[in-house]
């Protein structure tokens, strides 16, 4: 492989450019993960910069965080019997049920996917 360089004043520097990557839209826990990346690993941050993965990675981090997501709710949900029944016998009790899963879900999920 031949690099190519150019001359600024009396350094020669490497003709290096990137392809260009898709645009991709990346969620709430791809942002998380980038943010976690960024600030506590930096190393990993900046391999998945020149290696050109990181949206693909944090793409994958978010498809997946939603979807153990909508697993874990609909299994909590049925385990704790939160229905629609509960829903229209006592509103606050669904609201501080549903709170609670989310909240559960959201530790579980930054534990497992996000800062690991």
């Amino acid at each position: 492989m031949k690099i190519e360089y150019m001359q600024n004043g009396e350094y020669q520097i490497p003709n290096l450019t990137l392809k260009q990557e898709e645009e991709v839209t990346i969620g709430k826990y791809g942002m998380m993960r980038k943010r976690y990346l960024k600030e506590h690993r930096p190393i990993l941050f900046t391999n998945y910069l020149t290696t050109q993965t990181l949206n693909q990675h944090l793409l994958e981090i978010d498809q997946t965080a939603n979807q153990r997501k909508a697993l874990m709710s609909e299994q909590m949900m049925k385990q704790m019997g939160v229905n629609e029944e509960l829903k229209a016998a006592n509103q606050m009790e669904w609201i501080r049920l549903m709170n609670n899963i989310e909240e559960t879900i959201q530790e579980i999920i930054c534990k497992e996917l996000i800062y690991n």
